[in-house]
């Protein structure tokens, strides 16, 4: 279950169809696994082998698609970090990841420097080339840590094509996702070769992927949604990954309608946003054969207002960096439930219980945890918070949901985000679908505040296309539609909600702004 291994199959059975295209350029099958062989073997020949970790510090592009799997042919264990990271968190993560070897674009080699002496178990440093090499040289030969730079090009120029990796083996450990968390440091989620294949295989066959899908792939590559739904499943499908550095609604419309895009997948934030983009042609998405949402739950009323104006239906899933991560998804041969994640997928199971671990009534609210291939060997170096998360068998998501009689799941918010407001439980996301549905509002976000007299009070932070719209007239509004415990009793107009780079609201820092209010 080498999912690298797989993709040799495929380029096989493919080889001159194109596997990708990235600003302008182009390659295929053949070219792509030509270069995962040897960037495998031109690790081994550094010294690199099996069961080593090695650190992805990239963005969208074929570089990070080629360094994966290169890796993963040889058994060695990938870490996507997020390039944007401070040189703090980064730092965290290469150190606790034991990483060995680091992959990142030549713009980092100043990143490299800074933490080079705090680092002293990573050997190399793998430099992608964005100028000429010539001017990367000049700049790099000064550097202390000079001595353990190698550019990518180099390593793929020492690799042979005659490569033969070793035997890798189900259980191995394949990719540590680390985890944002809600609390704390990060915690590295460890998605074995079985869990990432499985899954990658799973949702494929779900979703019907086949050669003649073009899949737009604008999540970032080192996060897990993106991995396994538009990177993983699509190649291993003989799909074409239509690549974006970034995420811009323009250049998302433009790439669609270029290339006839069959397959759009996004978090809620980007659906909004193109929802919002003035210039937004429904003829440009006409292609489209298939929207996916993921990362956070949809709001409903944005699923309306896209699905109407662009005239094509979204399909919302669920998943979790220790999944590898899909559990569930709206089927595509049965309705789509507007506000559900759907059902479970083939060979996962997913259910409601309680604190006890009992099942729940159907209809009633409880943790939904998950049983399957996709879920994780457990989190790196962290065996306590291992058998918190998964007993019995079954991961524990903190996730709160409900199941109808028909088997779709519906969210209805993390555990950790549940406000009691004097007894009473309110779930965010209910007080959110009520806001959203105000015509003056474009995002929204619910938080609890400490309360001396219930405990906890709802609090709405609120990004509104119409300035003058107040604090009475939206509470006035909610009043209409919640229960009274239920009402914001605090509403704050803001620019911009703060969110992190796959664009899932970040509640936790909305809570910080409160805490320091309340201290000061």
């Amino acid at each position: 279950m080498n999912i690298s291994a797989q993709l040799q199959e495929t380029a096989k059975k493919f080889a001159d169809k194109p596997a990708y295209f990235f600003m302008g350029q182009q390659g295929t099958y053949a070219e792509l696994d030509e270069a995962i062989q040897k960037f495998a073997s031109g690790l081994e020949k550094l010294g690199i082998k099996q069961g080593d970790h090695i650190a992805l510090l990239l963005g969208n592009s074929p570089h990070f698609v080629i360094s994966l799997y290169g890796a993963l042919r040889l058994g060695v264990t990938v870490i996507p970090v997020n390039p944007i990271y401070t040189a703090d968190e980064i730092g965290f993560i290469l150190n606790n990841g034991d990483v060995k070897a680091v992959v990142a674009l030549d713009l980092a080699l100043p990143l490299a420097e800074k933490m080079h002496t705090l680092l002293p178990r990573i050997e190399h440093y793998i430099f992608c080339e964005t100028k000429p090499n010539s001017l990367v040289l000049s700049e790099i030969e000064s550097l202390t840590v000079y001595s353990k730079m190698k550019s990518f090009t180099e390593i793929i120029a020492s690799g042979e094509q005659s490569f033969q990796g070793p035997i890798v083996r189900d259980e191995d450990v394949a990719i540590i996702l680390y985890t944002s968390g809600t609390t704390g440091k990060p915690k590295g989620a460890m998605l074995t070769h079985k869990n990432i294949y499985s899954n990658a295989k799973d949702v494929g066959d779900y979703l019907k992927m086949n050669q003649e899908d073009r899949v737009v792939t604008v999540l970032p590559m080192f996060h897990v949604f993106c991995l396994t739904v538009v990177l993983n499943a699509p190649l291993l499908s003989g799909a074409t990954l239509l690549i974006a550095p970034k995420f811009s609604p323009k250049e998302v419309f433009s790439l669609i309608k270029e290339h006839t895009a069959t397959v759009f997948a996004g978090v809620p934030t980007m659906y909004n946003f193109l929802h919002q983009y003035p210039d937004g042609d429904p003829n440009d998405l006409k292609s489209l054969r298939l929207c996916i949402s993921g990362g956070a739950s949809l709001p409903v009323a944005l699923l309306k207002n896209f699905e109407k104006k662009f005239n094509v239906v979204i399909s919302e899933g669920y998943g979790l960096s220790e999944a590898s991560p899909v559990t569930s998804f709206n089927p595509l041969d049965r309705p789509r439930k507007p506000g559900s994640i759907g059902m479970s997928i083939l060979r996962v199971e997913n259910k409601i219980v309680d604190g006890l671990g009992q099942d729940v009534p159907i209809g009633a609210v409880g943790e939904l945890i998950v049983r399957g291939p996709n879920v994780m060997k457990g989190y790196y170096k962290m065996p306590e918070e291992t058998q918190a998360a998964i007993r019995d068998g079954w991961l524990h998501t903190g996730d709160m949901a409900r199941m109808d009689e028909e088997g779709y799941f519906y969210i209805v918010d993390r555990k950790k985000d549940l406000i009691i407001v004097g007894g009473y439980n309110v779930y965010p996301r209910e007080v959110e679908e009520v806001i959203y549905n105000h015509h003056d509002v474009v995002e929204v976000a619910v938080v609890g505040v400490p309360d001396p007299n219930q405990g906890e009070a709802v609090n709405a932070y609120v990004v509104s296309k119409n300035p003058a719209l107040t604090f009475g007239q939206l509470q006035e509004y909610c009043r209409e539609h919640l229960a009274k415990y239920k009402v914001p009793t605090t509403i704050e107009f803001i620019d911009e909600l703060p969110k992190n780079t796959t664009g899932k609201i970040l509640r936790r820092a909305l809570k910080n702004i409160i805490s320091q209010k309340v201290n000061n």
